[in-house]
């Protein structure tokens, strides 16, 4: 037998003795710093620990919570289509339905922070500077009517506010409240002498039949052919003609204005060198297209039926879904409420016409 294995073995031995004796009796890893640590540790407490320097107005805040959140939120909170709700719902737990909001349920102002933090705003999460977070809370507490239009919260006063539902959470006691439903050995067979069907479900053909089914029935059933799986048939383009755009000179002031209030849009469409689909289709070259175009997407069927029926992306058409989508085109998955001013709309386009 060659001695050649022996020899790797030994070295290897050798070798792991001469390493650091970290991670106990392994030799793999190392202690965390205490800055990698920190990096990591974004963590707020109920009484504020882990909590950065900063603050923010309610004034600010609504500023902030209009351009970053309002496109998913409402102006005030209030949610939009089935994004949800921030503010309202006060006295409503023990309804049927209840609205469960920041004011209503949620029973730490740190749970509100760190969720703002860390996963705000949609598509862009973690880009708010500390200061911006403190103001979009406050915001949200003053929709919520629970602080006045004044308030600043700051690192110093978040513990002087307490949410309405802050005693509505206790600690889980099961393993000690319940015990009495646990047996040591639980009953894995005849454990009762006879099996009743006593109620019914109230959705139909999922409670069996009491008769039961003959294996005549069984093997009947079984040599039917299988139905036949409808096809769905694939949309069918027309060829259309190359639609054609109007070269105009573009205000840079009405273009600049338009880049401000598309970032109510940004969470969901991208725009611009090296723009990527996300929730929504890249708006690159929109103007003057025909709809439902872009490559890689894939569009809800009312947009493929009006791609079929010809749809372009003129002045018009986007000025008319910029207003309110959902009215403009029923059944898109276009979540945003729509632009409220004529001028925001206006400037929209405008910006989007600089990227043909």
């Amino acid at each position: 037998m060659s001695k050649f294995p022996k020899v790797i073995a030994g070295a290897a031995i050798a070798f792991a003795l001469t390493l650091p004796a970290y991670a106990g009796t392994y030799g793999l890893g190392r202690v965390a710093l205490p800055e990698e640590i920190a990096a990591w540790d974004h963590d707020v407490s109920p009484d504020g620990t882990g909590l950065p320097l900063g603050s923010g107005d309610v004034l600010a805040g609504e500023e902030i919570f209009a351009e970053k959140c309002a496109v998913c939120h409402g102006d005030f909170a209030e949610g939009v289509d089935n994004w949800p709700k921030l503010a309202g719902g006060q006295g409503t737990l023990d309804h049927e339905d209840p609205l469960k909001t920041v004011g209503s349920y949620w029973p730490y102002l740190s749970t509100t922070w760190d969720y703002v933090n860390r996963s705000m705003p949609f598509g862009a999460a973690q880009t708010l500077e500390p200061d911006e977070v403190y103001a979009i809370v406050a915001y949200i507490l003053y929709s919520n009517d629970l602080v006045d239009d004044d308030f600043v919260l700051s690192n110093e006063t978040f513990t002087d506010v307490t949410l309405p539902n802050a005693e509505g959470f206790f600690v889980d006691d099961r393993l000690q409240s319940e015990a009495h439903f646990w047996k040591a050995e639980p009953c894995m067979s005849d454990c009762k002498d006879s099996v009743e069907i006593t109620m019914r479900a109230r959705v139909l053909d999922v409670t069996p039949e009491e008769t039961a089914t003959t294996e005549a029935a069984v093997e009947e059933a079984a040599a039917e052919p299988d139905a036949a799986e409808p096809v769905v048939a694939e949309p069918v383009v027309a060829e259309a003609a190359e639609p054609v755009v109007e070269e105009v000179a573009l205000d840079p002031e009405l273009v600049a204005q338009g880049a401000k209030v598309f970032k109510k849009c940004k969470a969901c469409h991208k725009i611009g060198e090296g723009a990527k689909n996300s929730t929504g289709p890249i708006l690159n070259g929109i103007f003057g297209a025909s709809a439902g175009m872009v490559e890689g997407f894939k569009y809800s069927k009312p947009m493929l039926a009006a791609r079929e029926e010809g749809l372009v992306w003129n002045e018009e058409a986007l000025a008319a879904f910029l207003t309110k989508p959902r009215a403009f085109m029923k059944g898109t998955k276009m979540s945003f409420a729509g632009l409220r001013k004529e001028g925001d709309i206006e400037a929209v386009v405008a910006y989007l016409r600089s990227f043909d």
